[in-house]
């Protein structure tokens, strides 16, 4: 696959696929604070959607994140057809990359892992794209699930936007729940099976590290694995 060429070209000339783009600066880690508005989803697992530009930082997030039994890659949005890393990565269907994350509320509540996707996860500022990836499929959207979450979403987006802890305006928006399709099995449990991967190295090891250092009481050494 393209995206492999990292380990073969360093500073190649960007492309268009997933996850592959040579490494640029560094991403900024902002500490956003708690929210205002605890979130009460009752007992029992629940699940909940966030697009974070490529899917293997996001999970890998997710996947050391204390309560979280489970977390997906995968596409929301657009047709099952074109649910497909070739198709998603070239930009022509209508899919984000995403991860599935199914969470113990008891353990960790949706605003901490809203708090923790603004920390360590996303530029809030970027509109289709992140990091080094470029492309409307890269766009960060929170995905709620349920009228709950929604209604949190919502009251922690205001939060964050009037906060001041970015420079500039806040683009990430809060978008309907659609369909998700999980991505091919190589995808899952990336970061893990391949921590010296360049884009690894480069991009999502160090929001792991953030998250040990920020939210100690909810990281996880282990890597959950799906």
């Amino acid at each position: 696959m393209k995206r492999f060429a990292l380990l073969l070209a360093a500073g190649a000339l960007a492309t268009t696929a997933a996850c592959q783009q040579p490494a640029l600066a560094a991403e900024k880690v902002v500490e956003a604070p708690a929210a205002a508005r605890k979130a009460n989803e009752g007992t029992g697992l629940k699940t909940a959607i966030f697009a974070g530009g490529c899917f293997w930082g996001v999970e890998a997030v997710f996947s050391h994140t204390r309560g979280v039994t489970s977390a997906v890659s995968g596409y929301h949005g657009g047709t099952k057809r074109q649910a497909d890393y070739k198709l998603v990565s070239s930009g022509i269907t209508d899919h984000v990359e995403a991860v599935k994350v199914t969470y113990d509320p008891k353990v960790v509540r949706y605003d901490q892992l809203l708090q923790i996707f603004f920390s360590v996860v996303i530029d809030p500022t970027l509109k289709n794209r992140q990091g080094p990836d470029r492309g409307a499929h890269y766009n960060a959207e929170l995905i709620p699930v349920s009228a709950e979450q929604r209604r949190v979403a919502a009251s922690y987006l205001a939060q964050l936007k009037k906060s001041g802890l970015w420079d500039k305006p806040i683009v990430t928006s809060i978008e309907p729940a659609r369909t998700f399709y999980a991505a091919e099995t190589y995808h899952q449990d990336f970061a893990d099976k391949n921590p010296r991967h360049g884009y690894i190295v480069r991009w999502d090891a160090p929001k792991v590290a953030a998250l040990k250092r920020l939210y100690p009481s909810l990281y996880r050494a282990e890597f959950r694995r799906n």
